[in-house]
């Protein structure tokens, strides 16, 4: 976490990463950013995580942490997405990076088109928000990076999978290696049940 003052104000856009991966947890970002920095980082390149390449996205994480009012990370474990299904551990993720904030912002703006069901304060969805605004396209980006460098981590411990390449999305090596090897501990295994039995 990180905060200019200790405390968050003002909007802070959230987006998640990972969800529907059959590896591993789903990260969720939570940032605050002043009308001032908007413009700068636009200029940098800062859009959609998924339109960004992985160098892009790696120059942006540092400027995104200086500039933001205030950024958090959230997750929530595949334990976490098995027991209480995908929609509600991405809302767990949000939830906890809104938390680490600081204090709560006052808007809340969440990419997509469904309500954060658990925050109780002023928010709003926003379709395609990613590539909209500037708050949820840090988040976007904040969020993808966290993952994916988890991910890599854990790569050497679960060899055989190619998850330093796929980070845990469903690719076609991926489905094979499940074929072959099983899940490990950290697959989500209520993803799993059409990939095994295909």
């Amino acid at each position: 976490m990180n905060s200019a003052d200790g405390a968050a104000q003002g909007l802070a856009g959230v987006d998640e990463v990972g969800r529907g991966c059959l590896f591993g947890p789903v990260f969720a970002a939570a940032v605050v950013l002043s009308p001032q920095v908007e413009e700068p980082l636009l200029a940098a390149g800062l859009t959609d995580s998924k339109a960004l390449s992985p160098r892009q996205r790696a120059l942006l994480v540092p400027l995104i942490q200086r500039l933001a009012d205030a950024w958090a990370i959230g997750q929530a474990s595949a334990a976490d997405i098995d027991r209480l299904n995908i929609r509600a551990a991405t809302e767990l993720a949000m939830l906890r990076a809104l938390q680490r904030l600081g204090r709560p912002p006052a808007l809340v703006l969440v990419d997509g088109i469904l309500p954060l069901r658990s925050w109780v304060g002023p928010q709003r969805a926003v379709k395609g928000g990613d590539r909209l605004c500037a708050a949820i396209a840090a988040a976007s980006v904040l969020a993808k990076e966290e993952r994916d460098g988890l991910i890599r981590r854990l790569a050497p411990r679960f060899p055989g999978y190619g998850l330093e390449r796929h980070v845990g999305y469903g690719t076609a090596l991926h489905r094979q290696a499940l074929r072959t090897l099983g899940p490990t501990p950290l697959h989500r295994r209520t993803f799993l049940r059409r990939t095994l039995q295909a």
